[in-house]
C-alpha cells in the first residue's frame, strides 16, 4: 500500500511539473513576441525552446525554478537573430537580443 502512495505522488509532482511548465512557456512566448514588437522586429516561428533549466534565487532570496528560453526574429527580412527570455519562477526575468541590422 505505501509503494502505490509514493507512486501517486510522483504522479501528481510530474503532472504538476508537465502543467506549470506549459504556463511558463506560454508566458515566455508571450514576453518574446511583447519584446520584438516593441523594438520593432519580427518575431519568428511563433515559438520559443527552452534552451537550459537550473535553480535561481529571486530578489527576495526565494530559491525559484530559472528557465532560459531562445527564440528567433528578423529585423530585415533576410537574417535570423536569437533572443533569449529567462524566467524566474513563472515570471519574466529579462528578454535580451542579439545585436541586429537596423534598418531606417
Amino acid at each position: 500500500m505505501p509503494d502505490y502512495w509514493i507512486l501517486l505522488l510522483g504522479l501528481a509532482i510530474a503532472g504538476w511539473m508537465l502543467f506549470d511548465g506549459m504556463q511558463v512557456r506560454e508566458r515566455a512566448l508571450r514576453a518574446g513576441r511583447d519584446y520584438c514588437r516593441n523594438i520593432g522586429v519580427q518575431f519568428l516561428d511563433e515559438t520559443v525552446s527552452r534552451q537550459r533549466t537550473g535553480l535561481a534565487r529571486d530578489t527576495t532570496g526565494t530559491l525559484r525554478l530559472r528557465r532560459v528560453y531562445a527564440f528567433e526574429f528578423t529585423s530585415d527580412g533576410e537574417r535570423r537573430y536569437t533572443g533569449e527570455i529567462v524566467m524566474l519562477g513563472s515570471r519574466v526575468d529579462g528578454v535580451q537580443a542579439q545585436l541586429h541590422r537596423i534598418l531606417h
